[in-house]
């Protein structure tokens, strides 16, 4: 198991604020962009950031493999 991470308060919107394997960190932002439809429509590589996203990726389109570096700038491993 990986060790916690701590979100970010703009990443704790769509995430929550309590710490999380960074596995479980990629996998509810992927089910908020999947709730909200916010992958392309002709390119499913590309997610479209709404208002919370963007203030993760810094921007209004990502692809899939540029998110996790988007996430992690906004993740804070635990000290023992």
């Amino acid at each position: 198991m990986t060790a916690p991470v701590t979100p970010s308060p703009d990443l704790a919107e769509i995430v929550g604020e309590k710490d999380l394997p960074r596995s479980e960190v990629v996998s509810k932002v992927w089910d908020y962009i999947k709730k909200h439809d916010l992958q392309d429509a002709k390119d499913r590589r590309q997610i479209n950031a709404d208002d919370k996203l963007e203030k993760i990726f810094g921007k209004k389109s990502v692809s899939m493999f540029e998110m996790n570096k988007h996430l992690s700038q906004h993740l804070t491993a635990k000290k023992d």
